[in-house]
């Protein structure tokens, strides 16, 4: 059976969905580990009731980058890890991990790339206006929500509200992004 690797750093819905998605046999792998930059994140608490094994570091308890980097990935080589997804990881990766991984590290991304790359995606695509949002997979390369595109969701919204707006992100990822790890793992 194939494995996965979820790097998240916040409340861990995607990584709530993907995990789930294993347990029930929607995606044909293990859930075998999640990795965490933030041990206070309730992605966190979310493994820890399933029983999944993750690695919570603080960035600031390294030298660089690359030392923390260089045990993330010989957690992934120790648990024989086939395909990395973020959801909702918010560093930057560097040559340690995509030297190791590049290829098999795919994130998803609550815009429709190339379009507002970055950490307030939702935020900014609202305050611009638009009227079609949508939420991209992408492989990931060593540029910022940069990698090629894998599939992309769309939907209409016109209201104002934040909090709506963010929950119909939320609607269209979490199926969108099952559906793609279940591709990638199949092909």
């Amino acid at each position: 059976m194939k494995r996965i690797a979820i790097f998240a750093s916040g409340e861990g819905s995607n990584f709530q969905v993907l995990a789930d998605a294993c347990r029930q046999g929607e995606i044909p792998a293990e859930a075998a580990l999640m990795v965490c930059d933030r041990p206070t994140a309730r992605v966190n608490e979310r493994a820890d009731r399933m029983g999944i094994e993750r690695f919570t570091f603080s960035p600031r308890d390294y030298a660089s980058k690359a030392e923390y980097e260089r045990e993330i990935v010989r957690r992934l080589d120790e648990k024989g890890i086939d395909l990395v997804c973020l959801a909702g990881y918010m560093r930057i990766l560097s040559d340690e991990l995509l030297g190791a991984y590049g290829g098999r590290i795919v994130n998803i991304h609550p815009s429709l790339l190339p379009a507002f790359k970055g950490a307030h995606a939702i935020e900014q695509a609202l305050a611009y206006g638009v009227k079609v949002f949508g939420v991209t997979v992408h492989w990931v390369d060593a540029t910022l929500d940069g990698g090629r595109i894998i599939a992309q969701r769309a939907f209409s919204y016109e209201g104002s509200d934040l909090a709506e707006l963010e929950r119909q992100v939320h609607a269209t990822e979490h199926p969108l992004y099952v559906e793609t790890v279940k591709r990638l793992l199949n092909e």
